[in-house]
């Protein structure tokens, strides 16, 4: 540390264990522990930021997936509905003439 004696930053302050270099050292495994835990829950929250993109990403194709089955399935009911009228309209021409 800068400044010994008389114009040293901690002396104003009274600590519990009697020398500094116990309040230093408690200090620093605090701020150790800090940083680890924070990087834990960094990890974490990046985790769970990636489940919910994927899960929308799923949603959105699920998605465009029944909107194309859908219009398939639409065009496929129309050619049959398309195909029984003309049959019924030849079959009713035939028995016309």
């Amino acid at each position: 540390f800068k400044g010994e004696g008389e114009e040293e930053p901690l002396l104003a302050y009274e600590f519990e264990p009697d020398t500094k270099s116990e309040v230093l050292v408690d200090l620093q495994e605090y701020l150790l522990t800090s940083q680890i835990f924070h990087s834990l829950m960094d990890g974490a929250a990046a985790e769970q930021a990636s489940r919910m993109s994927a899960m929308e990403n799923a949603s959105q194709n699920a998605g465009e997936m029944i909107d194309a089955l859908t219009l398939k399935y639409n065009r496929a009911r129309q050619s049959r509905i398309t195909t029984e009228l003309i049959e019924i309209i030849s079959g009713a021409a035939a028995l016309e003439d």
